[in-house]
């Protein structure tokens, strides 16, 4: 019952900032740990962020904090993730997932029951 669908992604010089959506229909509070995930070619998929069905409690790969920020809006049934001071090494296909129960280990993607299909974020140097 659970579709996530994302948008966003493009092509962008670095430096550059893009922001992405992820439409969600049917997370609930049961299923509402929601994360964002990425995966360049011939590497593994990477927890980028997540974020509680409150949104009180964030998270980040070290990689990203500090540069990236994973918001959402439950009236709107949107996940966000705005990406600044991109660097060519953010290059990757990034996915939303929604898991059920707490965010605990929210950077390891088994523990992700639900997934969209992907938008392709492409930074240049």
């Amino acid at each position: 019952q659970v579709q996530l669908v994302e948008t966003g992604g493009g092509s962008v010089q670095a430096g550059g900032s893009l922001r992405l959506s992820c439409a969600a229909s049917g997370v609930t509070r049961s299923n509402g740990c929601m994360g964002w995930f990425r995966q360049a070619p011939g590497k593994e998929r990477e927890g980028v962020a997540a974020i509680t069905f409150s949104g009180i409690f964030t998270y980040y790969s070290d990689s990203v904090k500090g540069r990236f920020t994973i918001s959402r809006d439950n009236g709107k049934n949107t996940l966000y993730l705005q990406m600044n001071s991109l660097k060519p090494e953010d290059s990757a296909m990034y996915y939303c997932a929604a898991k059920m129960g707490r965010c605990g280990s929210w950077y390891l993607a088994p523990q992700y029951d639900y997934w969209g299909q992907g938008t392709q974020v492409t930074v240049s140097s």
